[in-house]
């Protein structure tokens, strides 16, 4: 198992605790419609296919309600807005960026491309990475184009691509593309679907993967 010669995580789950955030943007559009609110973790369990995915399964829609566009740009506008006031980086976050920053290191995630940029301003972590793949940008995880762009724009090769995600979707895309899928879990995907995806490797926590890159390295 060679080092990696760049790294691209996901998002939420995966480097931030964004639950608190996606269920008060979910349920503002909840509740200005006239529906009940839902748990956080109700909607914690929504995440991962994408904002209209998000939006869809709250409301109870087809993914192809007529209805659904504006559901959702109210959700990212609401989002947008106060994309931090909960969000806090998951454990070892920090510790795992700061140990791969001689890597380049990217963001490989579903989740709305303008939320995503607001998130990762307002935690001061913008720098920190050399690119960016967002909903929007593209066919979503767990398509393999996601994480080919990423091994595109950062000049290296697919099978020394490592990707860090909590979920199917991150370990799925991996996979497809040819890349080192790392699986971390303690996010917000159910573990048995997390590793009937088959990671490369799975991690109990991102405090872990800094070790594992020095091991390979």
């Amino acid at each position: 198992m060679p080092g990696p010669l760049a790294v691209a995580f996901d998002l939420d789950g995966t480097l931030v605790d964004s639950r608190l955030d996606i269920a008060a943007a979910c349920n503002h559009v909840l509740t200005s419609a006239g529906r009940v609110p839902l748990d956080p973790q109700v909607i914690a369990s929504f995440v991962g296919d994408g904002v209209a995915h998000l939006v869809a399964r709250a409301f109870e829609l087809r993914i192809e309600a007529p209805e659904l566009p504006e559901l959702t740009t109210r959700l990212v506008a609401y989002y947008s807005a106060h994309p931090v006031d909960h969000t806090r980086w998951m454990p070892g976050a920090i510790e795992a960026l700061d140990a791969l920053a001689s890597v380049p290191l990217a963001i490989v995630t579903n989740k709305a491309r303008a939320v995503t940029l607001r998130v990762l301003e307002a935690l001061g972590a913008s720098a920190r990475f050399a690119f960016v793949f967002a909903g929007g940008d593209g066919p979503l995880k767990p398509s393999p184009e996601p994480v080919l762009a990423v091994a595109r724009a950062l000049s290296v090769p697919v099978g020394s691509l490592w990707v860090v995600g909590d979920a199917e979707q991150d370990i799925l895309s991996a996979r497809a593309a040819g890349a080192f899928a790392v699986a971390v879990r303690g996010g917000f995907a159910d573990d048995e679907r997390l590793q009937a995806a088959s990671p490369d490797v799975t991690l109990a926590s991102l405090l872990e993967l800094p070790a594992l890159a020095r091991a390979t390295s």
